[in-house]
């Protein structure tokens, strides 16, 4: 296994630990309350951040991996996207309801506080933006690895290019010195043959 595919299993073991963890909290959290289910929302959305910059790290290093094997990594790649979007979705559910559920207890109290109410809906922007700020990283790691991809292909397809100009400059060469060749033994033949007159 090359050093490319060597790091990108050691990020890949790293994700599917810290993702585990994730789908455990998101499970946990429908059995919570108050305060203590607003801590795991909180803690849950740490735990995904953590999981996309590992995702980050996982496009970036494919560029490392040779062509011929890059199909299944990419595709698990994919998948791992896929399973962090749907425990985000589901997470930002949670924290939605955890801030309507938070609303209404004010209502129905007289002696809530407003502020508490301010300060878990910012709480709830914060990690709106978050996610958001995380997805265009992502979104912007692979816009990158394509790119670097393309200019890949670009210098191989150059290189190609310049070889078959070099072996047809080395051809024409040769063809050049036969001829050459042909032409300097026909002109000794000639001066062997030619008898000057006085």
């Amino acid at each position: 296994m090359d050093s490319g595919s060597e790091l990108f299993a050691s990020y890949e073991a790293d994700f599917k630990l810290v993702f585990a963890d994730i789908k455990q909290k998101v499970d946990q959290i429908p059995e919570l309350a108050g305060e203590a289910r607003k801590a795991a929302i909180h803690t849950a959305e740490r735990a995904i951040d953590e999981a996309d910059e590992i995702i980050t790290q996982m496009s970036l290093e494919i560029n490392n991996i040779p062509s011929t094997s890059k199909t299944k990594p990419r595709q698990r790649l994919r998948n791992y996207s896929t399973d962090l979007d749907s425990a985000r979705g589901s997470l930002l559910k949670f924290a939605q309801n955890a801030d309507r559920e938070a609303l209404l207890g004010r209502r129905n109290d007289s002696t809530g506080s407003g502020d508490a109410v301010a300060g878990q809906r910012q709480q709830l922007l914060k990690g709106s933006q978050s996610l958001e700020r995380s997805s265009q990283r992502l979104l912007e790691s692979e816009r990158i690895a394509r790119d670097t991809e393309n200019i890949g292909a670009n210098i191989l397809g150059d290189l190609g290019r310049q070889r078959e100009t070099i072996v047809h400059t080395h051809n024409t060469l040769n063809e050049s010195e036969q001829v050459l060749d042909r032409s300097i033994k026909t002109l000794r033949g000639m001066g062997r043959r030619y008898i000057p007159f006085f």
